[in-house]
């Protein structure tokens, strides 16, 4: 995607080190525009905190209706690896790629994150709404940020990580669609 001109449309994204605090503000700034009535596709991340013994639950809200999909699984207390998975998210994937259909006004993903930089994951959908001229918000890890920089190029726009400029940014895309 690097070499394309993206027109008008774009790839803005947030990117902050506080653990949970981009899933907030994607999770807040998407809430707020579907109260204003604009007709968004995507999933949105609200982690849900356990005892302390486990890890939060991780579910992702598929703006597209009232569906939720859990996308962490437990793998016991001690564990170290990644807790994402891989067929939840999937399914959320597909569901989110049926009201791409519908045609939205924005797409928002949750997180451009591992399986994303893999090339799975919300990934292709990215790259199919942008084909069609519909923008996208997301949020990026630092650690991730440099491959999806790469896989970005010239769509990808930084955002302030603030509610207020997510909305006003993703509004300014509305306008120039």
């Amino acid at each position: 995607m690097a070499d394309r001109d993206p027109g008008g449309t774009m790839l803005g994204y947030v990117s902050v080190e506080a653990r949970g605090e981009s899933d907030v503000l994607i999770r807040d700034a998407a809430m707020a525009l579907l109260a204003r009535g604009v007709p968004l596709a995507g999933a949105v991340q609200v982690n849900s905190e356990r005892d302390a013994a486990h890890k939060c639950d991780m579910d992702l809200h598929i703006l597209s209706g009232s569906d939720v999909v859990r996308i962490s699984q437990n793998l016991g207390a001690l564990s170290r690896g990644c807790r994402l998975d891989p067929a939840g998210l999937e399914h959320a994937v597909g569901m989110v790629a049926a009201a791409l259909e519908i045609g939205p006004a924005l797409l928002v993903v949750n997180k451009f994150g591992k399986q994303e930089l893999d090339g799975r994951g919300f990934r292709p959908l990215i790259g199919e709404a942008l084909s069609r001229g519909i923008s996208v918000l997301t949020a990026v890890n630092p650690g991730n940020l440099s491959g999806f920089l790469e896989f970005a190029g010239d769509y990808a726009e930084a955002l302030q990580p603030d509610v207020g400029a997510i909305i006003a940014w993703c509004n300014a895309q509305r306008l120039a669609a």
